[in-house]
């Protein structure tokens, strides 16, 4: 049921017309093999399109929807899946390209020892989105607000903030404006609920605090910050890598299984593309089907990699890479509160 992409997800809000990149705020480009990827498919309409768009080109790509595969089991050299019991089809090789608990409860029963053991070294943060609208422009200490998006530091509930209208629609936007901010990782740890069930209490807890994070980041009165017009808040339970084996994927070929994502190098969506490709296209999943099979090791990628941590802002690691270049061209800002 939901849109393709992930942390690339865009949250419309119909009928007051207001637009949200509620996870991944934007990306950099610094490798050609992305360049050519993403070519002329940066748009102005979010983040989602931008996956919508890779699949709508795909001639071998089939996208089977609404589907949670929730058990995988091997059998005379296939593997075969199943949704709750259902079954849905039968695969010469599985990639898994999601993180967290989830995954390692698909992985449990899958007779994939190693691959699950690398997964399980996988830690990650929680973060809060609260999305807001607000009726018109957000002030500040010294004026209003002009800046698209900044890292905040030294309040506790705010590590980012971002003008959705701002960044999206530019200066033709002349009507709410839309703003996401996301915590901190160590606000994501003290207040942790399940995802899939927040409750109204805590909902409404961390909508003030992180309002009033929003408030001292810009150097405002308390409770001058006017009140948004719309908000919902959204916790990401397994949001970004702390640690990473620093390799672009992960292949058994004992088990014909494959991992990719982000995470594997860094966290954010240039990494998570060069990650799909070189499982897809590096002496792996292509070439190992392509073999005869005779000497399954020399096709083996990351399986006894060790983890290091991820040295970056706290939230992690989404746009570490560019960040420099974006603050050259003063599309970005950085508040620090002064102790």
């Amino acid at each position: 049921m939901h849109g393709l992409g992930g942390r690339m997800g865009t949250r419309f809000i119909d009928p007051q017309q207001l637009i949200f990149d509620h996870a991944a705020q934007f990306f950099t480009v610094s490798d050609s093999r992305f360049a050519e990827l993403v070519g002329e498919r940066i748009g102005a309409n979010g983040m989602r399109p931008l996956a919508d768009s890779l699949l709508s080109e795909a001639s071998m790509v089939h996208v089977e929807r609404p589907c949670w595969i929730s058990k995988l089991e091997p059998f005379n050299g296939m593997w075969y899946l199943s949704e709750n019991g259902k079954p849905r089809g039968q695969f010469d090789a599985i990639v898994i390209a999601h993180n967290g608990k989830c995954a390692n409860r698909l992985l449990a029963s899958s007779g994939l020892p190693l691959i699950s053991r690398q997964m399980k070294r996988l830690e990650l943060s929680s973060i809060w989105a609260l999305l807001a609208a607000f009726e018109h422009a957000l002030p500040m200490r010294d004026g209003k607000v002009t800046f698209e998006g900044a890292f905040v530091k030294r309040v506790d509930s705010i590590s980012w903030m971002s003008n959705n209208s701002m960044k999206l629609l530019g200066s033709h936007s002349d009507g709410p404006h839309c703003w996401t901010f996301l915590s901190t990782a160590a606000y994501g740890k003290q207040i942790k609920v399940p995802q899939e069930n927040i409750p109204t209490q805590t909902a409404e807890k961390v909508k003030t605090s992180m309002l009033d994070g929003v408030e001292a980041a810009l150097g405002l009165s308390k409770g001058s910050l006017p009140r948004p017009i719309y908000s919902r808040v959204q916790l990401w339970g397994a949001a970004l890598p702390t640690n990473t084996p620093g390799i672009p994927c992960i292949f058994d070929p004992h088990g014909r299984a494959g991992i990719c994502g982000d995470w594997l190098l860094s966290s954010n969506l240039e990494s998570a593309a060069l990650s799909g490709m070189a499982l897809g296209n590096h002496a792996n999943i292509a070439d190992y089907l392509q073999s005869d099979g005779s000497c399954p090791e020399e096709f083996a990628v990351g399986l006894e990699k060790e983890f290091e941590a991820i040295e970056g802002h706290d939230i992690g690691q989404f746009a570490a890479a560019g960040v420099d270049s974006l603050k050259q061209h003063k599309q970005m800002a950085e508040f620090q509160i002064a102790s």
